[in-house]
């Protein structure tokens, strides 16, 4: 099981590659706060229409729990909630780009990855030719911060050197 917090779908979506996600983990799930966050908050813009009608998300409401809680201290909303339904479902892989809200995540146990992790996976899953042009959109169109050295990193994993 995979849960999301939005911003990974987000910059997928912004660069066109939002159709990974089904790809690679068949579906996926987002506590109500990264939902809403999407598809209310953000109503008109990238993913809102795309999240809100996509059949391989599920929706989990959570209840207000004392995880959910601590997290708020020192995360918004849906990154907390992410996390928080992460460890209530016993998720694979929670999809996360913030360091905080990844650092809070490891910290709890759970195994994480961002926007570039999943572009790697999908290069090797053979649903991606190549990683550098999916970066530079994802850096160049959608505003995705990496330094050069990290843009690095993502090509050499990616073979891409």
């Amino acid at each position: 099981m995979v849960v999301s917090n939005t911003s990974p779908l987000i910059a997928l979506t912004e660069i066109g590659l939002l159709s990974l996600i089904p790809h690679l983990y068949g579906s996926i799930t987002l506590p109500g706060a990264v939902f809403d966050e999407i598809t209310v908050a953000g109503a008109g813009a990238p993913g809102a229409d795309e999240i809100r009608d996509a059949g391989w998300v599920t929706t989990v409401r959570l209840d207000d729990t004392p995880l959910v809680r601590a997290l708020r201290l020192e995360l918004d909303a849906g990154e907390a909630e992410a996390i928080a339904c992460a460890v209530q479902v016993g998720a694979d892989w929670l999809l996360i780009d913030e360091r905080r809200g990844r650092s809070a995540a490891e910290r709890l146990g759970l195994r994480v990855m961002g926007t570039l992790g999943i572009l790697i996976a999908a290069k090797r899953a053979g649903q991606l030719s190549a990683v550098k042009t999916a970066v530079h959109d994802l850096r160049d169109r959608a505003g995705f911060w990496m330094d050069d050295a990290l843009m690095r990193r993502v090509l050499v994993a990616a073979n891409e050197q």
